[in-house]
């Protein structure tokens, strides 16, 4: 089975892909979307880093969400960019992405250290300065052994706005 169409799109329009990746990019954080314990869909709110079509996270090394990674490799992530609530209209302008994709725990030392530095790098660089290397290396010293990182290969991204909001 493919991916769907997006419905009503008279109400919004579709975005270009580079323009999804550039939401997901400027987000915060967003919720990954799993098949958690007896059938019910487990949401979590996550903070990625992006490298190409993968989004790197990390995790302590159990947990719901590691058991759901471990039952169905199926996932997507949803970030919410612009919520503007227009209540003389009735409505919200909006812009939102799905990546749909497959998530899997990364097993390989070299790739989970470049996953932790390409964390790093977009939520801690900025703020740190000049002891930015040696204060990363220190840190993931420290947490290596008891951290865990995964990634979603994005295999569709998804991504609608109100006409009345440009990218």
């Amino acid at each position: 089975m493919g991916f769907r169409e997006i419905r009503k799109a008279r109400r919004g329009q579709t975005m270009a892909p580079e323009d999804c990746l550039w939401i997901i990019d400027h987000a915060d954080y967003g919720v990954l979307a799993l098949s958690g314990d007896d059938d019910y869909p487990y949401a979590v709110p996550l903070s990625p880093a992006r490298v190409g079509t993968t989004l790197y996270f990390h995790s302590a090394l159990q947990g719901h969400k590691i058991d759901a990674i471990a039952r169905s490799d199926k996932a997507s992530f949803c970030v919410v960019d612009t919520v503007k609530i227009i209540p003389e209209e009735f409505t919200t302008y909006y812009k939102s992405v799905i990546a749909f994709g497959r998530v899997s725990v990364i097993e390989d030392d070299e790739e989970k250290r470049a996953a932790l530095v390409a964390l790093a790098d977009r939520y801690c660089k900025a703020g740190i300065g000049a002891d930015y290397d040696a204060l990363l290396e220190a840190e993931i010293g420290k947490s290596w052994g008891g951290c865990l990182c995964f990634k979603l290969e994005i295999e569709h991204l998804s991504g609608k706005m109100s006409r009345e909001l440009k990218v």
